[in-house]
């Protein structure tokens, strides 16, 4: 038993997972129609990677989804998985290169999903694969892409009416040669690929060989520039040697001139620094003094100022209180005299005046609190009703004499003050008219200085210049040994050990060099410019096309190989083929002779040859026919008993389907596949030939597992299960089951 299980979920009319065991040689299927039951046919061929959607009754692969019900939603996907028994590890995969893959496995599973895009997933043992996998797994147990292990209703006589050439490649599917078949696709497409890259090779080669023709000459040139590469060399090492001589003495004269030149106007800077330094400092510090005085001059007058107007105010008090005290008092209303009264504004808005345009906070509380005394004094002058008291007016005056003979004592000092340092300031200003005399002779100094700067810093752009010239010879001098590097590579640094007497000499060093320029032209037109990279490129040109042409031996050996191997494939399937004929036949003639009460049926190999005609005229040339290749195909011979036919066209429906069925029945006899499904082949056939077909089921059954589909009394009662299908309430299909052992036990 090789076939276990199917489970089939949302293909179709199946709209939830339903599962299949086959557990009996022989599983019917029985239902009525359009219950489903060709739709698990469909399945098996669906799940073994049937691609014709016309054989499945659909037309893309939304059509094998459930589409729903009334009470179903439609499905997103359909999946179908068979189950296989591989105990005994019959079942062979290989990989691209021919090597088996391990399948250690005691059951294999197939599984395949559609979803509504028409998207396909094919997995093996849980495990994405590819649809070719898929077919070299099952073409390793018999179960081929021609479909021959599942016969479907109104296919029974495909092969009666297959073409000679398909039909042969039928009965290789059904001997098990397709094995071989995939393999000399495999061999020729791998011949095809191979004979593509020969052609590549070879092209490569003929492309490379003019360039390598090119490179020897360039080689040969090289070579024979050699020779003067030692001239070329003897020419650097004096040339090269003098002239780093010179650069060197050169810029050691220039750095110790340029040096020299540099210290001195250090010392010229310095000097006129220290002048300009010395100068403005004693002149800035006599300035801040004299400014100083002056700050200290207006700081003693404004002092001055305010005892002047104090000893005013003082003054015009004492007159007021002298009058105050002459003056008599009334008792309800009081007579001010009119300058007393402009004396005690005018002293009120003076101090109010100073007031605003003080800036600090602090001294205008002292400047408040004088006005506030005035304006006390004058409400006790005028705002009492009593009698004047001229004891206490005398001692007011006496208080402010008093007063005003200290403000004038405090002038005085102020004024001893204010000469002392008009003195003083008269005395700096001289002292600043002495150092400006002193100033324009130190100017004078500077400019001299200055003079000699101007000329040093001459002198100095003079040895930039002489500078920038030896940078430039030097520059020179180094892109002459990368020249010179770049001919006669790390040799050119031996200038450095060359020895020579004297001094060089600019006119022969100027000779030298044209000498070294005639060498390297002469260089460039042997090809010695860039010689190490030429033999560097031959070099790997040559082993390039050596390698070439070894991969053109190996892949003539391939090819070879491969044609040998098409060759055996080709003999062995021609030998299998032949030998599986005389066993059909066999087989054929048996079953032939079952069905039909007698006669005879037969195969026979046929050659066809193929003949070009001519496009213009319509005529084949024999000339050309010799190259083309034959084709076998396959014929079939029967005859009835008691009959004179012979052809199948002259055959009824009825003995069409048992010939053809004979023909399945005997291909499968010879490599049996692990299973055959039969879907309603038995459809034609009347109640004797049923009981001839049933016996031939059982026949077959020892040898590989049947489902059958049927409408057939005599067919269902051959099955050891029986499956029965039909539609329920809510429109998908459900399967029931039935073993007729254990159904005969209950009977009984």
């Amino acid at each position: 038993m090789r076939l276990k299980n199917l489970e089939i979920n949302g293909f179709k009319s199946f709209s939830k997972k339903t599962t299949l065991e086959f557990e009996s040689p022989i599983v019917s299927i029985v239902g009525p129609n359009g219950s489903g039951k060709s739709n698990v046919v469909e399945a098996i061929r669906f799940v073994l990677g049937e691609q014709s959607m016309k054989s499945m009754r659909g037309k893309a692969g939304l059509d094998l989804i459930f589409k729903g019900s009334k009470k179903l939603p439609a499905g997103s996907r359909a999946s179908v998985t068979i189950y296989f028994n591989n105990k005994d590890k019959i079942f062979k995969l290989s990989n691209e290169n021919g090597e088996n893959i391990n399948l250690n496995y005691d059951i294999i599973s197939i599984s395949r999903e559609v979803y509504s895009d028409g998207l396909n997933k094919y997995v093996l043992n849980g495990g994405e694969v590819r649809l070719k996998d898929i077919n070299n797994l099952l073409a390793s147990v018999n179960i081929g892409s021609s479909g021959h292990h599942i016969i479907s209703q109104g296919e029974a006589d495909r092969i009666l009416n297959a073409s000679s050439k398909d039909r042969r490649e039928m009965i290789e599917d059904a001997l098990g040669l397709k094995i071989y078949q995939y393999k000399i696709k495999d061999a020729e497409r791998k011949l095809e690929r191979t004979t593509n890259n020969m052609k590549e090779v070879f092209l490569l080669r003929k492309e490379n060989a003019p360039h390598i023709n090119f490179l020897k000459k360039q080689v040969e040139k090289f070579e024979k520039a050699k020779e003067m590469k030692v001239d070329l060399l003897n020419f650097y090492n004096e040339y090269l040697k003098k002239e780093s001589v010179y650069l060197e003495k050169e810029k050691h004269t220039l750095g110790v001139e340029k040096n020299k030149i540099l210290n001195e106007i250090t010392e010229i800077n310095q000097k006129i620094s220290s002048v300009e330094e010395e100068n403005p400092a004693a002149e800035n510090k006599n300035n801040e003094e004299l400014r100083n005085l002056e700050n200290k001059l207006r700081e003693i007058r404004n002092v001055k100022g305010e005892l002047d107007r104090k000893l005013g105010r003082i003054e015009g008090m004492i007159e007021m209180e002298e009058r105050q005290k002459e003056k008599p008092v009334k008792s309800e209303n009081i007579s001010i005299h009119r300058e007393e009264a402009e004396n005690f504004l005018k002293e009120i808005n003076e101090y109010l005046e100073e007031a605003i345009y003080m800036d600090v906070l602090e001294n205008i509380a002292p400047i408040l609190g004088k006005v506030k005394d005035i304006v006390n004094r004058f409400a006790r002058n005028f705002g009492e009703e009593t009698q004047p008291n001229n004891f206490s007016n005398q001692g007011q005056i006496e208080g402010l004499k008093s007063t005003q003979n200290e403000i004038l004592t405090e002038v005085d000092k102020i004024k001893i003050e204010e000469n002392k340092i008009l003195d003083s300031i008269e005395k700096i200003k001289e002292k600043i008219s002495k150092e400006i005399e002193d100033r324009h002779e130190g100017e004078k100094e500077k400019f001299t200085w200055r003079v000699r700067h101007q000329e040093l810093s001459s002198s100095l752009q003079l040895i930039s210049v002489k500078e920038e010239n030896i940078k430039r010879e030097n520059e020179n001098f180094e892109n002459e040994i990368k020249e010179g590097g770049a001919l006669i590579g790390g040799d050119i640094f031996s200038y450095k050990n060359f020895e020579f007497e004297g001094m060089p000499d600019r006119n022969n060093q100027e000779e030298m060099r044209r000498k070294i320029e005639r060498i390297k032209i002469k260089l460039e037109d042997a090809g010695a410019l860039g010689g190490s990279e030429i033999l560097k490129e031959f070099e790997e040109t040559t082993e390039r096309d050596r390698f070439l042409a070894k991969e053109m031996e190996d892949l003539e050996t391939s090819i070879n190989s491969l044609r040998v191997l098409m060759t055996d494939l080709k003999e062995k399937i021609d030998i299998e083929f032949k030998d599986g004929i005389k066993k059909i036949n066999v087989q054929f003639q048996e079953l032939f002779a079952l069905m039909f009460g007698g006669g005879t049926a037969h195969l026979s190999v046929i050659v066809e040859s193929r003949k070009i005609k001519n496009e213009e005229d319509g005529e084949s040339n024999p000339e050309e026919d010799k190259n083309i290749p034959l084709e076998q195909g396959i014929e079939i011979g029967v005859s009835l008993p008691h009959k004179k036919v012979k052809e199948l066209h002259s055959l009824s429906g009825g003995e069409r389907s048992l010939t053809s069925i004979a023909l399945l029945f005997a291909m499968s006899q010879v490599n049996p596949p692990p299973f055959l499904v039969l879907d309603e082949t038995d459809a034609a056939l009347d109640e004797a030939n049923s009981r001839k077909y049933g016996d031939m089921l059982e026949k077959l059954s020892k040898r590989s597992q049947l489902i059958v589909v049927t409408h057939n009394r005599e067919t269902m009662s051959r099955a050891g299960v029986l499956y029965g299908v039909t539609i329920g309430a809510d429109g998908a299909s459900k399967l029931l089951s039935v073993k007729f052992d254990e159904a005969t036990a209950i009977a009984k």
